[in-house]
């Protein structure tokens, strides 16, 4: 007879959910097991149970932020047509960024310093998509070079999207969300074009 589940995936949930809160707010140094646990109606025993401590824990909450990024990005449409796939892209980091701005603290508002383990953004799956996808328009359109353009020309639109999704999540821009929307596209459209030609 197996041995009973005494915390389940749900409780793992919550407490990723809290960590990431707790991290949006105060950095990995807010993140206590006890605050975490009490957050998730939950008792420390059940952190080390199912995480072993506080360390693997922050490992796992950013291990589930990159995974749920990589969902997002991978869910974005695929056409034929390279140009409106990378603005799709584009419109997926927001739209996730929006629906979970923890998570998005705990992927991109923590310094490589806070968890040394980490590697850098710019290396992970979820970059080499953006680069592969500025490659497939770079290619398009008959651009030499196009291998070594392409991480230049992503690494100008990570900053651009991630410049603007982050003064929206901050509440530096004007108007609704709908209006954000509009505002946000339309800045990809006009400008996304230059980065890609100036990489």
């Amino acid at each position: 007879m197996g041995r009973p589940r005494v915390h389940d995936d749900a409780l793992r949930a919550r407490l990723l959910e809290e960590t990431s809160r707790a991290i949006s707010h105060g950095g990995p140094d807010a993140v206590t097991v006890r605050d975490v646990a009490r957050a998730a109606g939950t008792s420390a025993s059940a952190v080390y149970s199912l995480f072993g401590g506080r360390e693997p824990l922050l490992h796992a909450v950013r291990a589930e932020a990159e995974a749920r990024f990589a969902a997002s990005l991978d869910a974005a449409p695929r056409t034929g047509d390279p140009a409106a796939d990378l603005l799709a892209l584009g419109i997926a980091y927001r739209d996730w960024a929006l629906a979970e701005p923890h998570f998005y603290r705990v992927m991109f508002g923590t310094r490589a310093d806070d968890d040394p383990a980490a590697a850098p953004v710019a290396q992970a799956a979820t970059f080499r998509v953006l680069r592969d996808a500025a490659h497939a328009v770079l290619h398009d359109a008959g651009a030499p070079d196009a291998d070594a353009r392409a991480v230049r020309a992503a690494e100008g639109l990570w900053a651009l999207v991630h410049g603007l999704v982050d003064l929206e999540l901050g509440g530096l821009l004007p108007g609704d969300t709908d209006a954000a929307a509009t505002r946000y596209a339309s800045v990809l459209r006009a400008a996304g074009p230059g980065i890609l030609q100036d990489a």
